[in-house]
Formats: structure tokens, C-alpha cells, sequence
């Protein structure tokens, strides 16, 4: 059996996010700081990346009837995989795939409140 590889496409919010966040880390780094929350979760996403090349179905699989209906109507998503980060942060994705590759779509990149809200949970 071929493996079909995998690529990793950030859009959006999780652009956004990404960028931001490489932003701050930039700007930390050339203050001499090797450790943050930031450098923290960074890494955690580098982590989930990697993990998410390995096997495309890493992340929790999110029941069809909790999937938030923006991404139902903006990207007509078809499945939504979740991914916990350090600190309580959330990483969104789904997959599409042809007979060629797997391209895994990173939807958002957010905090535990702004996940829980996005979700429709109550939370803390």
C-alpha cells in the first residue's frame, strides 16, 4: 500500500494567528528569550504539524452535529478534526484528499474561551 502524503495548509483565522504568534516569537527572540508561552505553544503546533503529516487523522474527531456551522457554510467542511494545545489552546482542522494527497486544512489556531464560544459550550 502507497502512502499518500500529506501537506499542510493554513488559511484564514489560522494564518492570522500563526503569523502573529511567529510575530511575537520574532520579537522575543531578539530580546534573548528562549522561553515563553508563546515559544510554548509554538512549538506545540510545530508538534501537532508533524504529528498531523504522520497520521492526518491525529486530532479528535468532531461529532457531525457539533461541527459550527461556519465552517459547514464558509468551507463547507465535510469532517473537523480538533487538536488540545499547550495552555488550553485548540487547533482546528479538516481534510480533503484526492488520489494524489491528503491536504489537511488549519481553520483556526484559538484560545480555550474563544474555542469554547466558536463551539457553542459554556465554559469557564
Amino acid at each position: 500500500m502507497i502512502k499518500k502524503p500529506v501537506s499542510i495548509e493554513l488559511i484564514e483565522d489560522a494564518k492570522e494567528a500563526y503569523e502573529k504568534l511567529n510575530k511575537i516569537i520574532g520579537e522575543q527572540k531578539l530580546k534573548g528569550k528562549t522561553t515563553s508561552e508563546e515559544i510554548k505553544l509554538w512549538k506545540g503546533i510545530q508538534r501537532s504539524f508533524d504529528l498531523i503529516q504522520e497520521n492526518p487523522f491525529y486530532g479528535r474527531n468532531a461529532k457531525k452535529k457539533q461541527i459550527p456551522e461556519i465552517y459547514l457554510i464558509k468551507h463547507e467542511v465535510k469532517n473537523l478534526f480538533i487538536v488540545d494545545l499547550p495552555l488550553f489552546w485548540r487547533m482546528i482542522y479538516t481534510l480533503e484528499s484526492d488520489k494524489i494527497e491528503i491536504v489537511s486544512f488549519i481553520l483556526d489556531i484559538f484560545n480555550h474561551k474563544d474555542y469554547n464560544k466558536k463551539f457553542g459550550f459554556k465554559g469557564k
